[in-house]
């Protein structure tokens, strides 16, 4: 009698488990939650969690809870790739990032072979080059922002010459070779060209040839922890004139660590806290509750992957992925059906995204918004 109740009690939580399955779908974030790239990755992260804290409070997509599984690569692009795989094993029906290129472009192909929906705030051009029909960026492609940065250099800084200070990696010399193209097509001339190593501690010497070029102003296109070394040598060294960047310079964790080395930085951003939008504001204050600290770019990219999965499954009134992938190369997502996505977007049939943006400058420690560009049309 024992061993049949035994039994009996096993069946039970076998079904139970059974039950808890049914009741639930499985995505994973592959994000650099250690290591050089870890202030992306943890950011990219949190906004992940926001995002599928508030959605399973409110019921959940098409009824079942999101089961979240997160996988630390360390910040190492080989194990980018055998995470992936890790995501793809345990069934994940969605993967979100990871939130630098180059452990994107090495893992972006097993997710593909898997035939999974894949959402990354990763911005080197050549990730959405490959006819990849399951990839979406929740960022800007470096083929869209560089023009507007390079148009804004040009008319409105009226910059006739320029030093570029860039990352010596996928992500730097991408959009490194797209912002020289873009200024080739201006009066702007590029008068000095240095690069920066990932990982570097000393920036004192790339700042200073960037300085001696005697440019009107400089560019700035390297991932965090670098760009924060860049911005605080460039003060140490005298520069006052402007320093001009991408949606990293002029991040959050940028400029706290940075202070007022980061006063009147210019960058252009494809999202931002600091963005007049309701929905954008409502997102913040809810930042702000669960982490009482002020979103930057990654934990925005984060967040509106999440709500664009839910919006693009709830569309295609299923979650396989095919399905989910159609609709997202199909439909507007307007923030008044879907506020989660932050501002109104669509995507082209390469999963790059068109939505509008922004120029901010860097006032007391914070971005604040002065030009709106409008999506393209």
């Amino acid at each position: 009698m024992k061993k049949l109740h035994q039994l009996a009690g096993t069946f039970a939580m076998s079904m139970c488990a059974v039950a808890n399955a049914a009741d639930t779908v499985r995505v994973a974030a592959v994000l650099e939650l250690s290591g050089a790239s870890s202030v992306s990755g943890i950011n990219f992260k949190r906004g992940v969690d926001l995002a599928v804290e508030q959605i399973n409070a409110q019921g959940g997509v098409l009824g079942k809870q999101i089961d979240l599984a997160t996988l630390n690569t360390g910040s190492d692009v080989q194990a980018a790739a055998r995470l992936a795989t890790q995501a793809v094993n345990q069934k994940a029906v969605a993967v979100f990032g990871p939130a630098t290129s180059d452990s994107v472009l090495a893992s972006m192909a097993v997710i593909q072979q898997a035939h999974i929906v894949h959402f990354i705030g990763a911005e080197a051009a050549a990730i959405t080059a490959q006819a990849n029909p399951y990839i979406f960026r929740t960022s800007f492609t470096q083929a869209t922002t560089m023009p507007k940065v390079a148009s804004y250099i040009s008319r409105i800084a009226k910059s006739k010459s320029l030093s570029i200070i860039y990352a010596d990696n996928g992500f730097g010399r991408g959009g490194n070779a797209l912002i020289k193209e873009a200024l080739g097509r201006t009066r702007t001339a590029i008068v000095a060209d240095v690069a920066a190593q990932p990982g570097q501690a000393d920036f004192s010497v790339p700042v200073r040839a960037a300085i001696a070029a005697n440019p009107d102003a400089i560019f700035v296109y390297t991932n965090e922890n670098e760009a924060a070394g860049i911005l605080v040598e460039l003060h140490r060294q005298g520069w006052r004139k402007p320093i001009i960047g991408e949606t990293v310079l002029a991040s959050q964790k940028v400029i706290d660590t940075v202070g007022h080395a980061a006063d009147g930085v210019i960058a252009h951003v494809g999202l931002t806290a600091a963005a007049p939008a309701a929905p954008v504001q409502s997102y913040r204050v809810s930042y702000e509750a669960r982490y009482h600290d002020v979103p930057d770019h990654s934990a925005m990219k984060g967040y509106s992957g999440v709500y664009l999965w839910k919006a693009a499954v709830e569309r295609a009134g299923r979650f396989d992925s095919s399905a989910v992938a159609q609709a997202l190369h199909t439909t507007k997502f307007k923030t008044s059906e879907y506020p989660g996505v932050l501002a109104d977007v669509e995507y082209d049939d390469k999963g790059d995204l068109n939505r509008e943006s922004y120029v901010v400058e860097v006032k007391n420690g914070m971005q604040e918004v002065v030009v709106l560009l409008e999506k393209a049309e």
